[in-house]
C-alpha cells in the first residue's frame, strides 16, 4: 500500500498499452514540495530520467477531458486515435488510427474516420464530444454504447447557419471547444472564419459571439461581434460569464465580458516571453487556454514550452511549468492542452508524449 514517509510520497504509477497487453509500472518517490505527478510518462532522459517519448503509448496527444467517473478520455491530432485512461490507470484505445476521412455517423465508433480531432470536452451526459477539425464539425461519442454522430456542422467548409440548428451549419476549421461551467453551451472557436460561436445544447442553435470575420486586433471595449480578430485558436468560460479567446499569431489573451464587449486583457502582441504585468506579457504561440473555479486562466504556450496563469484579481501573468519553474528538471516540448478538473491542472506535454498534473 502506499505510505506516506517525511518528504516523500511513494505512488505505483502505471499505464496499460492495449496494443501489447504489457503493463509498464515504476515506484516513485516524488518530493511532497514537488509540484508535478506524472499520469503518463516520466522523467525524460534529458531530464535525468528513464522516459523515451517514443516508448510512450500516445503520440502526440492534444486534448484531454474527464466523465463523471473521473475517466480521462485523450485525442491525438496527428494518427486520430481516441483513448480512455480509467481511474485505475488502464489505458484503453477506443478508436484506432485509420486513413483521415469524414464517415461513421450511426454506427460504431471502432469504424468512424477522423480528419484532425483537435480537442474534446465531455458533456453533462458523459459523451465525448470531440473537434474534427479539417472536418469542420463536432462529432458526439456515446461512451456506453461506442457509436458517434456528428453533432454540430456538416461536414463542409463555410460560414452559415447562425440562429439556426447547429446540425445543418457551417464552420471553417473548428479548432477548440470548451463548455460552459453549466455545460449547457459548447464554445467553438471557428478559426479561419475567424469567430467564436455558441451552441445552445438544450436548442442546438448556433449564434456567433465573437469576431467578424476580419482580421485584426479587436479595439478594446467595442462590440465583440462586430470586432476583427487575429486567429481565435482556443476559447474558456469562467463561472462569472467572461468568455476568453486566446489567439496564437495574436500571441494575446482576450475577454469577452457579459456586456458584450472584448478586451485584451494579456499579451502586448510580440512573440516572446515575459512575465509580470498581463499587458505587457509575451507570448510564444500559444495553443490552449481553461479556466479554474477561482476565475484564473491557464494557458499553453507552444513555442515557450510552458505553461502560464492569468490571474485577473492582480493582472498578472506567471509561469507554472517550464522556464525553470514548477519542477526544474522538466522540459516541455509543444504543449498543447491544459484541463483544470477536480482542483488540479492537467497538462499534455504533446511532443513527449506524456501527461502530467500540477498538484
Amino acid at each position: 500500500m502506499p505510505t506516506l514517509m517525511p518528504k516523500y510520497l511513494i505512488r505505483l504509477l502505471f499505464v496499460a498499452s492495449i496494443a501489447t497487453s504489457s503493463i509498464v509500472g515504476a515506484i516513485k518517490c516524488v518530493a511532497a514540495d514537488n509540484a508535478v505527478e506524472f499520469v503518463v510518462g516520466d522523467y525524460l532522459v534529458s531530464e535525468s530520467g528513464t522516459w523515451n517519448a517514443d516508448d510512450s503509448p500516445l503520440r502526440g496527444p492534444f486534448g484531454i477531458d474527464f466523465d463523471s467517473n473521473g475517466r480521462m478520455f485523450v485525442v491525438e491530432l496527428t494518427s486520430g486515435r481516441v483513448h480512455q485512461i480509467d481511474v485505475d490507470g488502464q489505458l484503453t484505445t477506443i478508436s484506432e488510427e485509420k486513413p483521415t476521412g469524414y464517415s461513421g455517423d450511426g454506427g460504431p465508433l471502432a469504424e468512424a474516420r477522423f480528419n484532425g480531432p483537435h480537442n474534446c470536452v465531455v458533456a453533462a451526459d458523459d459523451s465525448l464530444l470531440i473537434s474534427d477539425s479539417w472536418n469542420h464539425c463536432v462529432r458526439k461519442i456515446e461512451t456506453d454504447s461506442m457509436t458517434i454522430q456528428t453533432i454540430v456542422g456538416t461536414g463542409q467548409e463555410g460560414f452559415s447557419g447562425d440562429g439556426g440548428a447547429a446540425m445543418d451549419a457551417t464552420f471553417n476549421f473548428v479548432m477548440c471547444i470548451a463548455l460552459n461551467p453549466t455545460r449547457d453551451v459548447m464554445h467553438l472557436a471557428d478559426l479561419k472564419n475567424l469567430r467564436i460561436r455558441n451552441v445552445d445544447l438544450k436548442t442546438g442553435v448556433v449564434t456567433t459571439v465573437c469576431g467578424n470575420g476580419q482580421k485584426g486586433v479587436p479595439v478594446d471595449g467595442s462590440a465583440a461581434a462586430s470586432s476583427p480578430l487575429v486567429d481565435p485558436r482556443a476559447v474558456a468560460s469562467d463561472s462569472l460569464g467572461n468568455l476568453y479567446v486566446l489567439e496564437r499569431g495574436g500571441n494575446a489573451l482576450r475577454v469577452v465580458r457579459t456586456d458584450g464587449t472584448i478586451h485584451t486583457v494579456a499579451g502586448d502582441g510580440k512573440k516572446g516571453y515575459r512575465d509580470g504585468d498581463a499587458l505587457k506579457a509575451e507570448f510564444g504561440s500559444p495553443k490552449h487556454i481553461c479556466c479554474d473555479t477561482a476565475g484564473n486562466v491557464y494557458i499553453a504556450d507552444d513555442l515557450n514550452g510552458a505553461i502560464r496563469r492569468y490571474d485577473p484579481k492582480t493582472g498578472q501573468v506567471t509561469t507554472l511549468l517550464g522556464k525553470g519553474h514548477g519542477d526544474p528538471k522538466i522540459s516541455l516540448l509543444h504543449p498543447h492542452g491544459v484541463r483544470w478538473y477536480q482542483g488540479t491542472l492537467y497538462v499534455v506535454d504533446t511532443g513527449n508524449n506524456r501527461i502530467m498534473k500540477l498538484r
